[in-house]
Formats: C-alpha cells, structure tokens, sequence
C-alpha cells in the first residue's frame, strides 16, 4: 500500500478556560512551571483549567479516499480540521500531509475582506502554489460555478454570507490541490448550491482527489463517503464503513436523546436563553412518550432567560428526525404567523402544538435551537426522542405500515367529467 496523505499520530489539542489573547512571559513561565508539578499558577491542578478538544487521535487517509467526519457538536471534529488545515496547532502529537491542502472550514476563511473576488482568487491559488497562468486557466469556472460575476470586483467584505461561501467552496474545489478540507459552511449556502457542490466533491473524488468532509447532513455522507470516522467527546470511538459507522452515530445519539436538559453538556449557543426541561403530553396535559398517527401532540418547552431582561426577535425551531438521523421536518417560528417571539425574564415556557400528527409509525427524535436577534442561544441535538404507533388518520379504521410511505397527508379525490371524453365520442 502507498503512503497515506494523511498521517495523523496522537493528536491531542486543549485549550484553556477563561484564557484570552496571549499572556505575559512571566504569566507564561508560571503557567508552565506549575504545570510542570502538576499545579496551576493559582495553587489549583492545572488540568481544572484546560478543556482537552480532541486526545489521542490517530488514523490514516490514503490517496483518493472520501473521509465523513462525524460526531455531535463539541465532538472535536472542527478541532481536527483547523489542525489538518494549520490554522490551530495541536498541544501534542505529529500530523503529516503529503500534498496541497485547500479548506473551507468557516465563512472568512482564507480571503482578505478588503479585496475583490478576483484577487482573492489569484491569492487563494498563490498560497496553493499554483501560478499566475494556472490560475487564469481556471478563473471563469471558478467565477461561473460561484455565480458572482456581477460582483467580480467588488471587495469580499461587502459580499453576503451566501456569495462568500459560494466563491471560496469555486476556488477551493477549482484550484486542484491534492487534499479538500470541507466543513459544515455549506449550510450557509441554499439547497441548489448545496447540491452543486456534492456534485462538484463526487467529481474531485472521482478524479483522484483526497476529501475529508464534516457534515450532519448524513445521507450527503454516505452518498459522498466511502469511509467515516466518528468523534465522541475529543476522541475516535468508530472508524469504518460509512454504513456502519452512521448506525453507530445514531446509537449514540439515541442515548443522548435521555440526558435531561439541564444535565446536557454537548449544547452551543451565547447562553443567554437555556433550555432547562421539557414535557411531550396529547395537548391536554397528559404525558405520552409514544403518539398514534393523526392524534394531537404537544411540546412544552421550559426554559431560562439569564439575560434580566425580556428578550425581543427570538426564533424557535424544532428540527424532526428519523431512526436513522435524517432530517424529515423542521417546526419554527420563522415559518407561522405567531413568531418571532418576545422571552420574558426568569423562567416560563413554550408550546409546540401539532393538531394532527402526520408521521408513520417509528422511532423519532428531535433539535431544540433558540436564536436571540439571529445568533444562537442555545442548541441541543437529539435534545429528545419519542414514538409513534399506528393509528386512524384518515377515520377510515384502516391504519398504513411505514412501507407505505414516511408522512400521512390528508387529502381527497374529486370525480368529474373530463372535456377529452367528450371529443373522443363526437
């Protein structure tokens, strides 16, 4: 077998809590110092003030394989990114890259805000060690696959969030280099272009090239992968076929899904709003962990505003999955009449109320996310999980198998004479 592109060997990287910029040398000298007898500079262990994002990883790409990085937020996936892509540096542990690397890694990554699109292009390809007449040869596919030629010369930092990530996935799919880091900024981008750049990363593997991608967008995962790795808490705990390791994700987030809210150590967000527990009832105030198609169903969300204040513009949203982490529905405020909300100081709730339950029966779970004037609160994955039976959805007495379809729509037929069978009988 050739030697891998990738050589990644007992790679661990912590950060300190409450650190800041860069400290003093005598700041610096103490911290090692007391570190070095096991103490921290304020007479406590120096381990109570570092937070281990990844420990101990190690694995191996070969030439041409498409890697899925996987694993719930605070995984240590982001982590291991920004190391291959030498933007942070681990604490220990060697990494070994055999050829050029280009990233998408993060909206802002890699371009200079105060030049155009086409001189970020000419730099991202000069840092790629390409020359100027390379480059040339791709510069049209690269403006035409990005859909920015209108604004070609216009500075970046007057591009919105959709534009930026459209130009760097071109330059960065375009350029040709040996190893493409991708992260989750795809989501920024709509579902068209989404799509395009799926189809642009299936072409690059076909082509030889060597993709690490982290994604939460399974079925893009196992559609582009082959092989993915699984992140848990700073650590490796799956590494093989795509298939087996995305039933081994869902594994772990169904016994997650378990945790009480407030016990949830794997949420993001500023903080300001947190969810604290929550109740799934018929929408008369009975709790239900298993629902029947067609009844009502209600989530009672009970949260804590730690802001002192009422919180104006707040967007709710409740993501649906499947058995096997798929998103098949998405509840939010942003979508009806009634959002966005206003959270009143101290503690108070939210209902999610589904008059009808359109879902076959099966295992589901479902994301909790809470954004403040467009900034996220707080956002836990699998945050909970519930089933569903069979029930009379359509007040037939016939209940429909999941072989069926995945959704119940309520529908009808009208009968009527069509105008063609009157012609055909003139």
């Amino acid at each position: 077998m050739s030697q891998p592109i990738i050589a990644v060997r007992s790679v661990s990287k912590a950060y300190r809590l409450g650190a800041i910029g860069a400290t003093s040398l005598k700041e610096e000298v103490t911290r090692l110092w007391g570190r070095a007898r096991g103490r921290g500079p304020n007479g406590g262990t120096s381990e109570s003030k570092e937070f281990w994002a990844l420990r101990d990883v190690s694995f191996d790409v070969q030439p041409g394989e498409v890697v899925g990085i996987i694993g719930k937020n605070g995984a240590g996936k982001s982590t291991l990114l920004k190391i291959l892509s030498r933007i942070t540096q681990q604490t220990s542990g060697e990494i070994t890259l055999r050829g050029r690397v280009a990233s998408l890694l993060e909206v802002g990554t890699g371009f200079h805000p105060d030049l155009s699109g086409r001189e970020n292009i000419f730099l991202n390809g000069a840092i790629l060690g390409m020359s100027k007449s390379e480059i040339r040869g791709k510069f049209d596919e690269i403006v035409a696959f990005a859909e920015v030629e209108q604004f070609i010369d216009t500075p970046v930092k007057r591009y919105s969030s959709g534009m930026y990530v459209r130009l760097a996935f071109a330059v960065a799919a375009h350029l040709e280099p040996e190893i493409l880091i991708v992260d989750e900024v795809l989501a920024v981008g709509d579902i068209a272009f989404q799509n395009k750049c799926l189809g642009k990363m299936g072409t690059a593997a076909r082509q030889g090239r060597t993709i690490l991608f982290v994604s939460h967008n399974l079925a893009a995962v196992l559609n582009l992968c082959q092989r993915a790795v699984l992140l848990d808490s700073g650590s490796i705990v799956g590494d093989g076929s795509t298939e087996s390791i995305l039933r081994r994700y869902v594994a772990l987030n169904s016994s997650s899904a378990h945790i009480p809210l407030a016990d949830r150590q794997d949420r993001e967000g500023t903080g300001i709003v947190r969810m604290a527990s929550m109740t799934l009832d018929d929408g008369k105030g009975a709790t239900l962990n298993a629902f029947r198609s067609g009844d009502a169903a209600r989530l009672v969300l009970h949260y804590r505003n730690l802001a002192g204040r009422t919180l104006r513009n707040v967007q709710i949203d409740v993501g649906i999955d499947d058995a096997a982490g798929q998103r098949i529905a998405l509840l939010s405020t942003s979508f009806t009449s009634q959002g966005p909300f206003d959270l009143k100081s101290d503690v108070s709730t939210i209902e999610v109320c589904i008059d009808r339950l359109p879902l076959m029966p099966g295992k589901y779970s479902f994301t909790l996310f809470f954004a403040v004037n467009g900034e996220a609160a707080d956002w836990i994955q699998n945050a909970g999980c519930f089933d569903v039976e069979a029930g009379d959805f359509f007040h037939t007495g016939k209940v429909l198998s999941r072989v069926q379809g995945r959704f119940l729509i309520d529908h009808r037929f009208v009968a009527g004479t069509s105008h063609l069978a009157t012609v055909a009988g003139s």
